[in-house]
């Protein structure tokens, strides 16, 4: 039964133009070719991913979060109470108002305590600022270094500059050791951001991250057994060149530098709409659906290809929507913030006694003036 399943799963006319055999694509003469097989050592080098990013998150983004002067925001903690604990854990986080009204009469607290109660409980489970400052620190390291690295493989190839070259002589292209440690470092961070993505902080578009790691994942893989290496590495460089702008941002808004932040961000959304929603589309897209066709007739393969590629497409188009949404923000004179986060609520009955007390606070020192409310 699996060796009739693997044998489907490896047909040649799944994966290759017809007339083709996966013979044509052993090493010989010199010629070195990608193997499945090759994919292997992903899995073991995304678990190092994850013991370096501990280490570097340790050793290295946290002690840059003290110069940096990164500060969190004094939370304070609901008093503990199990029946509303149980509700919070069992039923919803955010309980509507007949249910407020019926844990008071349970718990025995009023309305606006269990308002309260709620509010300061979500906060509770709310990523720190410092965590984001460390998760965004190692994205940047990693997407600065990558794109890089990236360019560095393809910048001297015919292919960057002629795209039809990407097309020349396939699937009959060797595989030079550049691009193969290129794809094996890729593919392995990004199945370290799949292993790793219910413990980093969690943002609106929690469910598009995940489809957009699969589909990178499964992207990056089957380019790989079907020898797309040169679209492959034209389009991990191209995603790179503006993850590491955005990451940048992310860090100069956690240590509160909003202009820099806010110029870095311009740069990034220039970077992500002609990047993402011109030159992948425009340039990438149409050389794997068109140009192959002037050497073979499409395939399962072609067609698979090209359909996790509007996928990503797709994911690019809903991301740039929010860039956008960002962008007429700034635009306007207000903050800029990630829309996909989740904001920390403030208690305003507290401040109101708290105020009442010492006048307004900021982290436990009197300011004039803490009406601006802080974003991610």
């Amino acid at each position: 039964m699996f060796q009739t399943l693997y044998s489907y799963f490896w047909w040649e006319r799944l994966w290759l133009p017809a007339n083709l055999t996966w013979a044509d694509l052993e090493d010989r003469d010199g010629r070195v070719y990608a193997k499945a097989s090759d994919l292997y050592i992903t899995l073991p080098l995304a678990f190092l991913f994850l013991v370096v990013r501990h280490l570097f998150e340790t050793y290295v983004a946290t002690p840059l979060a003290g110069l940096l002067n990164v500060k969190e925001k004094v939370r304070l903690k609901a008093t503990p109470n199990a029946v509303l604990e149980k509700f919070y854990a069992a039923t919803t986080k955010h309980p509507k108002q007949a249910e407020v009204e019926m844990l008071s009469k349970k718990s025995g607290c009023t309305v606006r305590q269990v308002e309260r109660w709620f509010r300061r409980r979500r906060n509770q489970d709310r990523p720190s600022l410092l965590k984001k400052f460390r998760e965004a620190s190692w994205r940047f390291t990693f997407y600065l270094i990558a794109f890089i690295a990236g360019m560095a493989v393809i910048v001297d190839k015919p292919w960057f500059y002629d795209l039809r070259e990407v097309w020349k002589g396939y699937p009959i292209q060797s595989m030079l050791p550049s691009q193969y440690w290129y794809y094996m470092i890729e593919l392995s961070f990004y199945w370290s951001l799949l292993f790793s993505i219910a413990s980093d902080v969690k943002r609106k578009d929690f469910k598009e991250q995940i489809i957009h790691h699969v589909a990178t994942i499964i992207l990056i893989s089957f380019s790989w057994f079907a020898n797309y290496i040169r679209a492959g590495t034209l389009i991990m460089a191209l995603h790179d060149s503006s993850d590491y702008l955005l990451e940048s941002a992310k860090m100069f808004n956690y240590a509160g530098w909003r202009n820099t932040c806010n110029n870095i961000f311009i740069v990034f959304a220039a970077v992500f709409i002609i990047t993402r929603l011109v030159i992948l589309p425009f340039w990438i897209m149409h050389c794997t659906v068109f140009y192959p066709l002037d050497l073979y007739p499409a395939f399962f393969g072609y067609y698979f290809f090209n359909f996790m590629m509007v996928v990503l497409q797709s994911l690019h188009i809903f991301w740039a929507y929010l860039i956008i949404r960002m962008a007429q923000k700034f635009i306007t004179g207000k903050v800029v913030e990630d829309e996909r986060s989740d904001r920390e609520e403030t208690d305003n009955s507290e401040e109101e006694e708290e105020a009442a007390k010492n006048g307004p606070l900021s982290n436990g020192h009197p300011v004039l003036n803490n009406n601006h409310r802080k974003t991610d």
